[in-house]
């Protein structure tokens, strides 16, 4: 049977499930949409709603500014059914996307069940299907059974199923005049860190803080994710005062320039893969509140104005080395016709896993049609997004979410940073535009953007 005369398969309703149904629909291919809900509750959502989202009702920015911003002006571009519920279900949050949360899963869930080649399968499937064109997009919170397949498929040591993720920060937002570069004892180049020093009244001073500050609240099956191995910063802390000084912030091998003595504690930074603008807290996984994150954490020397591009959390999370196991069109290296899509594929927020479904569903709809998936344009968010997901590297990966650090920058051009961000999105937006207008792929979609809301 010729792939266009069999429906495609996609494995999940959440935001880039939905998504990657609504790019093969409009392109005139019949799709057997599965969402375990309500059949399967989770532990978390709360209906049986398409795309329900449940962790915030924020899409982030919607300025050219912020990379939040760009990749939904490119995803917006290509005609995504999410933006454009999302754009309906809008609630006043300033230059953010934020929504109604039932308005919007109640505009998904309508768009997609009243769509005539989109069939809704309320069933839970258990397996990957073993042929046919295949979108898993099941979400952090994928049921046992299929979990256990997928990690069948991929192997075990390319799934992973908690999430440990340290803050990571603008370098233009550290002060140079205080952080130094320096690896312990000289190692490697002897200057692959930044480390913040501590004198030790400033130790005594953040461990107080540290001890002090407000948990996040954790679902009951995330707090079986703590072991021994990757323990929160405020769990090691509570073990003892010195257990930091003797852990992650430990000072042996290194040097402060402005005294040549060796800190009492220091907090090191890594570069953060493929993101040259931004640094990671070694160590700094945590549950603190987010807002507790910022004030604690700017006690740090050199720190005290840091801009957060991503805050540190654990919780449950399924996803797969992408690198290993996918090529930038989100399918898997070793089977063509399968894509993943969502966290489950290594991204992280709701626009970038709308994103990849996004991105899956063009794929999908492009074998189907004996095309070749689309890979955007390197210097877009989308295509940046594809290009991290495919070649950052597999022995220290995390999901990510979009930033500019992950986009070329701009060649022989200086600008101020807001200015410069700005440049880089609209040289995003015209590649996606010119890439658009010459894909085969593109050319009569049964619905345009305008149509999608009735």
């Amino acid at each position: 049977m010729a792939l266009t005369e069999q429906p495609i398969t996609i494995i999940g309703g959440g935001l880039a499930g939905s998504e990657a149904a609504w790019q093969c629909a409009v392109r005139g291919l019949r799709v057997d949409l599965y969402e375990m809900r309500p059949t399967r509750p989770t532990a978390i959502h709360r209906s049986d709603a398409l795309a329900e989202i449940v962790c915030s009702n924020s899409f982030k920015s919607l300025e050219l500014s912020s990379a939040h911003g760009l990749l939904k002006a490119e995803m917006s571009e290509i005609g995504s059914l999410i933006l454009a519920c999302a754009a309906e279900a809008r609630v006043p949050a300033g230059t953010a996307l934020a929504v109604d949360r039932e308005l919007f899963s109640e505009l998904v869930t309508r768009r997609l069940e009243r769509h005539p080649l989109v069939k809704l399968h309320r069933e839970e499937v258990r397996r990957i299907p073993p042929a046919g064109l295949v979108v898993v997009a099941a979400g952090p919170l994928c049921s046992e059974a299929l979990t256990q397949d997928i990690a069948s498929f991929t192997g075990e040591d390319n799934l992973a199923f908690y999430d440990a993720i340290s803050p990571i920060i603008e370098d233009e937002s550290i002060d140079p005049t205080v952080v130094f570069r320096a690896s312990r004892h000289g190692k490697g180049g002897g200057r692959d860190y930044l480390n913040c020093p501590m004198k030790r009244d400033e130790y005594e001073s953040f461990i107080d803080a540290l001890l002090g500050a407000e948990l996040a609240e954790m679902h009951d099956f995330d707090r079986a994710l703590l072991f021994e191995g990757c323990l929160p910063i405020e769990e090691m802390a509570a073990r003892g005062r010195e257990t930091l000084r003797f852990g992650p912030m430990r000072p042996i091998g290194l040097t402060d320039p402005r005294d040549g003595q060796r800190p009492w504690a220091v907090v090191q930074l890594r570069q953060d893969d493929l993101a040259a603008s931004h640094w990671s807290l070694v160590g700094f996984q945590n549950r603190l509140k987010w807002s507790e994150q910022k004030r604690v954490f700017r006690m740090i020397p050199g720190l005290d104005r840091a801009k957060f591009i991503k805050l540190g959390m654990m919780h449950r999370n399924t996803y797969l080395n992408a690198p290993r196991m996918l090529r930038e069109t989100f399918q898997a290296r070793s089977r063509e016709e399968l894509f993943f899509a969502g966290q489950i594929s290594g991204v992280e927020g709701y626009t970038e896993s709308t994103a990849s479904g996004l991105v899956a569903g063009l794929g999908a709809a492009a074998l189907a049609r004996s095309l070749a998936p689309p890979v955007f344009p390197r210097e877009t968010a989308l295509g940046s997004l594809q290009h991290y997901v495919a070649h950052a590297a597999a022995e220290s990966y995390q999901p990510t979410n979009i930033s500019f650090g992950l986009l070329p920058p701009l060649e022989g051009v200086r600008l101020p940073k807001r200015e410069r961000k700005r440049a880089i999105s609209l040289r995003a937006i015209g590649a996606i535009r010119a890439y658009v207008l010459g894909c085969p792929l593109f050319a009569g979609t049964q619905e345009s953007p305008d149509d999608l809301i009735a």
